[in-house]
């Protein structure tokens, strides 16, 4: 099947909501303030060259959203919707992240995935993503709203 990829702006918030709530893993990654249509539009202003969606048909099938801090990327969300999984989709969305997070200076990237979404881990070791055992993730939650997590 054929599809087209396009920059993603701020007009594509709710088809790239609906995707990331097609799936159970996407949708425990989202919080209610960074990824509201607020929290992605402050993203997107300031990553406006580095993040991508996959459309068929005019409907985000895939999406793609990275950027950086001026010394690392980081890949914020992936995700494909769960119909159009294994036709290489998600590889290209992260071939175009990564060129464009080059383009921009960057010459390293990181990600968080759950480490219990065995699919996500091994497609991020097929992209050549390897696996930091020496570093523990820590993070503090500034709005109630948002979880600190487990």
């Amino acid at each position: 099947m054929e599809y087209t990829v396009k920059q993603v702006t701020i007009d594509d918030y709710d088809a790239i909501f609906e995707l990331w709530n097609s799936t159970e893993q996407s949708r425990r990654a989202l919080n209610p303030v960074d990824d509201s249509r607020e929290g992605i539009e402050r993203y997107l202003k300031r990553n406006p060259e580095t993040c991508f969606a996959a459309v068929i048909n005019d409907r985000i099938i895939g999406v793609i959203l990275t950027g950086h801090d001026g010394r690392r990327g980081i890949i914020h969300h992936m995700c494909v919707h769960p119909d159009f999984r294994r036709m290489g989709i998600a590889a290209h969305l992260v071939y175009l992240a990564e060129k464009a997070l080059k383009k921009e200076g960057i010459q390293k990237i990181f990600g968080l995935v759950f480490s219990d979404n065995e699919p996500a881990n091994r497609f991020w070791e097929k992209q050549g993503y390897s696996l930091r055992t020496n570093l523990n993730y820590r993070n503090k939650s500034l709005n109630a709203q948002i979880p600190a997590g487990d």
